[in-house]
């Protein structure tokens, strides 16, 4: 997968975790879980932008590394969401399986990267 590539999945990610955002209960813990999912998505795409324009191999293996963060906790609310019923487990299997994919696709990277760097 090429940078390009992967900066159009995880903007579509983004759009994606607004729209289920959009979808929760209008509660108060609806509203939290959705403001702390959002802003970890919206962080997804714009920490792998920023990484891609690292100065330094090591400054792009920390900036995925908080790329990494951020979708892990995306996975936490999602999960979340689901434990508390929030949506539809069919609602939200798409996007979690996206997110898994993403850490999988950025903790491969890392890897790459620092042995890279090793060499």
């Amino acid at each position: 997968m090429t940078s390009s590539e992967l900066k159009i999945r995880t903007r579509q990610f983004a759009v994606r975790a607004i729209k289920l955002v959009d979808a929760l209960p209008k509660t108060a813990g609806g509203r939290a879980i959705g403001n702390q999912f959002i802003r970890s998505a919206f962080s997804v795409g714009a920490n792998y932008h920023s990484a891609c324009r690292g100065r330094s191999k090591a400054e792009f293996i920390a900036k995925n590394g908080i790329v990494i963060e951020e979708i892990d906790e995306c996975i936490f609310w999602l999960e979340l969401i689901l434990d508390a019923a929030m949506l539809p487990e069919n609602r939200i299997a798409p996007i979690l399986q996206e997110a898994r994919e993403l850490t999988a696709i950025f903790t491969a990277t890392v890897k790459t990267a620092k042995r890279n760097l090793g060499n």
